[in-house]
């Protein structure tokens, strides 16, 4: 009896039963298949319910006029398709030009004046690339039904080293990243450093080192910004501080399930209402207003109004990001001390530097290798991700672009290639042939681009056949470039798109967006269980898991897509099919570098099956616009074999399928090869070491866990029983002991 009692006052908590253990263990395994499953379906249908099909809503435009003339083009825009225009006309260019340095409109038309019939057409490219693309469309037009011609004046330009515009995006989604991502393995690994008066210097320090490193990629190293360092890091500063103190209040109040909050507040409704990648008149009205509100866009505004507008407009974004900062400082100390403890769940007053226990299924790290464990893991995600991104899309050049030279005659259309040849030099990779056929059949196959067809009659026109479908960017481009071609020797040319692009994938994004999609399910549920049920160590035990959550999640992400967004529009049987093989070759190749490597293992899969696979896929931008090293790259990676799987799928009636499933199917079976060779090395050292497996227990990789506690799963109180009996088993011996 008194055995007893001094259990329960040492464990806080009645001694486990039978019952008990299973009820633990199942909620344990709902929760551990429940993270991955809201991650995935948070972000992705976010972003592929912003992004599918996006319509300009309500642009802020000037014109510059009076009189009769002004008014009627005010009415026009006011009469464009959807609302996309919301004009004002105002008389004096320069208060007009105020407006759109102050981000306030986001074009000006100054209308001829004098009897002349040139207007003149200001944009900012520096307030967004997408945006000023998108106002050009817009004004244009109305200029051209006047018989103006128009004179383009770009008053913010972009520096010859980002012509992309994407260093802003990348900025902010590192300074919040290096806020948020380090709490979840402080909470695992080194609890006593998130009590307020350690984690603040922490914090501060943290901020301007993460900041320096994303300015030196983004600067020197890449050439996408030029200068504003002090002012870099003091948004950094801010952006950085105001992140972390929010994930630190978030995790005060729920602990590891902290990081489901953050990763919606901080960067699933963070890019949408940024105004970076794509034009904030363009998202739904509700992220119109979390515009406003939230830290990424305030952090990628205040350094767009530091590096294009020299300051101007800069305050309110700073404002944003100090209130963010205070009100997430005042609620967690005040958290704090009402607890009484830095962290739920986390050890007592009486070890408070002890970490939580070792969710990655090897042994406690010594102190000093956690603190490396938790700064070098985000760290090295901030340079993969700001670093790769940065260099692969920040200047797009097109570079061999394949394209089929068609004419009745081989002579003639040879001639007219190496005539092409001489004039665009490497833009182009050209050849020839005498059907037009099989040059459509060679697009929808993507062997090339598009096919140029010589006019069958002198003064006749030439036909560019395009896919917009095969990839809106390469499309865009190179309907561009032959229009200029044809401008110049005065040849007639038409434009003619094969396999156009669905009215719900007007961006030709949702390839890409799907597949990504695919490959994070199989990521996260691999690096989940590894960090949540280190015990699961054999693939007897692994592949009836990764079975059924390949063919769930297969099911939900279609229903999601398509019956849910309406983005994919059919294929169900073939996109569950597929989905559910990438799903699950992903998870496979996963586990390889988890089950060997632990939760480190994760920075190698998110390079090579995510990080990598971006630029060499082919789906946000044309794999002829990025280095030569991604094409390469293209017919081996995961990530593009997937998107042409979706896009092969969706578009082109399953098309050159085989080579891509064939792909995925590669990476499954050689994971699943190498997995059964790391079980017969579990079984080999066990029958050496004894049953029991000392060293952590059988499956623990030798040398024990460089990550120690870094897991993706966020540490719940599932995830935390098992560590927990052990340690009332320690006290039950001791105080047997004892007596």
């Amino acid at each position: 009896m008194e055995t007893t009692t001094t259990v329960r006052e040492a464990s806080g908590r009645e001694p486990d039963t039978p019952d008990a253990d299973r009820k633990r263990e199942i909620a344990k395994r709902v929760f551990l298949f429940l993270m991955p499953f809201l991650m995935v379906t948070m972000m992705y249908a976010t972003y592929m319910g912003t992004m599918h099909s996006p319509k300009t809503r309500d642009m802020p435009v000037a014109v510059v006029g009076s009189g009769a003339v002004a008014q009627s083009v005010v009415g026009e825009l006011e009469m464009a398709k959807d609302g996309a225009a919301e004009p004002r006309l105002v008389a004096d260019r320069t208060e007009a030009l105020d407006l759109l340095k102050d981000r306030d409109v986001a074009g000006v038309l100054q209308l001829p004046a004098d009897g002349s019939t040139e207007a003149t057409l200001y944009t900012a490219q520096g307030a967004g690339a997408s945006q000023a693309s998108t106002v050009k469309q817009l004004l244009a037009p109305v200029a051209a039904g006047h018989d103006w011609t128009t004179n383009e004046v770009d008053i913010a330009p972009l520096p010859a080293g980002d012509s992309a515009g994407i260093a802003m995006l990348l900025a902010a989604i590192g300074m919040i990243m290096v806020g948020y991502v380090p709490l979840s393995g402080m909470i695992a690994a080194v609890p006593h450093l998130l009590a307020l008066r350690r984690f603040l210097p922490l914090l501060a320090g943290w901020a301007v080192v993460t900041s320096t490193v994303t300015w030196l990629i983004l600067g020197p190293i890449v050439g996408a910004i030029d200068g504003h360092y002090l002012a870099f890091v003091g948004v950094g500063l801010l952006t950085t501080a105001a992140v972390g103190l929010g994930q630190l209040l978030f995790a005060k109040l729920m602990g590891g399930l902290a990081v489901l909050p953050g990763m919606l507040l901080w960067v699933v409704f963070g890019v949408p209402s940024s105004n970076l990648a794509m034009s904030i008149h363009s998202m739904p009205g509700f992220f119109g207003f979390l515009h406003n509100v939230l830290p990424m866009p305030a952090a990628g505004e205040a350094m767009r109004s530091i590096v294009y507008f020299n300051g101007r407009g800069v305050g309110i974004h700073l404002l944003t990001l100090g209130i963010w900062l205070v009100a997430a400082l005042a609620l967690a100390l005040l958290v704090e001390r009402r607890k009484g403890v830095a962290i739920p769940n986390a050890p007592g007053p009486e070890d408070p530097e002890a970490p939580r226990p070792a969710m990655s299924g090897g042994p406690v790290r010594s102190k000093r290798m956690r603190y490396f464990a938790v700064a070098a893991f985000p760290l090295t995600i901030l340079t993969v991700v700001v670093g790769l991104m940065s260099a692969s899309l920040h200047q797009p050049q097109i570079r061999d672009m394949p394209v089929v030279v068609v004419s009745a005659n081989q002579q003639q259309a040879q001639q007219a290639a190496h005539g092409l040849k001489d004039g665009l030099k490497d833009l182009l990779s050209l050849t020839t042939s005498t059907s037009l056929d099989q040059a459509q059949d060679q697009i929808r196959e993507g062997e090339v681009v598009g096919a140029y067809v010589l006019p069958t009659s002198r003064g006749g026109a030439a036909t560019l056949y395009t896919s917009s479908a095969a990839g809106a960017s390469q499309h865009n481009a190179l309907q561009a470039m032959f229009q200029q071609i044809a401008q110049s020797q005065k040849t007639p040319l038409e434009l003619t798109d094969i396999k156009p692009l669905n009215a719900s994938d007007s961006n030709g994004s949702n390839s890409m967006y799907a597949a990504m999609a695919w490959i994070m399910a199989g990521f996260l549920i691999m690096a989940v269980l590894r960090g949540g049920a280190p015990e699961i160590k054999r693939l007897r035990q692994l592949l009836p898991m990764l079975v059924g959550w390949a063919v769930g999640m297969a099911v939900w992400l279609w229903f999601l897509f398509d019956i849910l967004i309406g983005a994919i529009n059919g294929h169900g049987w073939a996109m569950i099919g597929f989905g559910a093989l990438t799903i699950f070759s992903v998870s496979l190749f996963t586990g390889v570098f988890t089950r060997t490597l632990g939760i480190a293992g994760v920075i190698p899969v998110l390079v090579i099956a995510l990080m990598v696979g971006v630029p060499a896929s082919g789906g946000g931008i044309s794999l002829y616009m990025v280095p030569e090293v991604f094409r390469d790259l293209h017919d081996v990676l995961p990530l593009p074999a997937a998107v042409d799987i979706v896009r092969a799928t969706v578009y082109f009636d399953q098309i050159g399928i085989a080579g891509h499933l064939g792909t995925i199917a590669v990476w499954g079976i050689v994971s699943l090869l190498i997995h059964i060779g790391i079980d017969w090395g579990i079984a080999r050292r066990d029958r050496k070491r004894g049953a029991d497996g000392a060293d952590g227990g059988p499956g623990t990789p030798a040398g024990g866990q460089a990550a120690e506690g870094l897991a993706l799963a966020p540490t719940g109180p599932a995830s935390s029983e098992a560590p927990r009996a052990a340690a009332l088993r320690g006290r039950r011996r001791a105080v047997r002991r004892r007596s």
